[in-house]
């Protein structure tokens, strides 16, 4: 049996402050056909961080890609922000998307026990 308060932190649906997106290189796509997309890409990227979109940024420690982390309300909004990338929009890439927040269990510690 659950105890009521664990149930009800459990219950508590999550709250979207951001979306990890995984980019990795298509297969077949080549080296030289990214590197020739990258000053255009850099420059979009840089700008999406200045202007408040792109939180982080890192390289895959495979060397197939990246991985952002994007101020989005939700997967949709993340979707339109890496669509309008230089990569993207050559299809180069693909993107997994996934929608993150706050850690739930940490809501057990506000809990009367």
């Amino acid at each position: 049996m659950t105890h009521p308060s664990v149930a009800q932190a459990q219950a508590t649906s999550p709250t979207t402050t951001g979306v990890m997106v995984v980019l990795t290189v298509k297969a077949g796509v080549t080296r030289e056909q990214v590197m020739a997309v990258m000053p255009d890409e850099i420059r979009q990227t840089v700008q999406s961080y200045l202007n408040g979109k792109v939180r982080e940024w890192y390289s895959r420690g495979d060397g197939r890609g990246a991985v952002f982390l994007l101020n989005a309300r939700d997967v949709a909004e993340a979707h339109a922000i890496m669509e309008g990338l230089p990569l993207a929009k050559q299809n180069l890439i693909d993107h997994e998307y996934i929608a993150v927040g706050p850690l739930l269990p940490l809501r057990l510690l506000l809990t009367n026990s």
